[in-house]
């Protein structure tokens, strides 16, 4: 296919925080195998295909980095810093969702060099505006528990 556009166009990326069900919030991370942010923790997430829609682009991302798949995901809302990615003006759709993290096996797979739950009050320091989106999904997935 061949696009001509009059105007610039955004980048579309998905991004997910999964959270275990337990007694202390923990999230899925994974640490990133290429730049940018190379070697440093994020959300499972990706772009999203040309011909694929925006909820599978999430499901396959987290699947593909993670090894973890057939979990039901929420919309979230979307994160549209100017400056949030240095590859260019991207815009992220992010969704959440909650694992059994003792039948989710792990298998860092695809531009993750590794996969892992981690506290959310022990947080590495994240890529992107991780901080921001695991921020506003824990208030979505405490609010589903009560």
């Amino acid at each position: 296919m061949s696009y001509t556009y009059d105007h610039p166009r955004m980048a579309v990326t998905v991004d997910v925080a999964l959270f275990a069900n337990g007694e202390a919030p923990e999230v899925l991370l994974v640490r990133r195998g290429k730049p940018p942010f190379e070697g440093t923790w994020a959300l499972p997430g990706g772009f999203v295909g040309i011909e694929e829609r925006v909820v599978d682009a999430a499901a396959r991302e987290l699947a593909e980095e993670t090894g973890v798949s057939g979990i039901p995901l929420g919309f979230l809302g979307y994160f549209d810093a100017i400056d949030r990615d240095p590859r260019g003006r991207t815009l992220s759709l992010a969704f959440w969702g909650r694992a059994d993290k003792r039948a989710a096996a792990l298998r860092a797979n695809d531009d993750a060099a590794d996969a892992g739950w981690f506290l959310i009050n022990e947080l590495p320091r994240l890529a992107f505006d991780h901080d921001r989106i695991i921020s506003e999904a824990l208030q979505a997935f405490r609010a589903a528990r009560v």
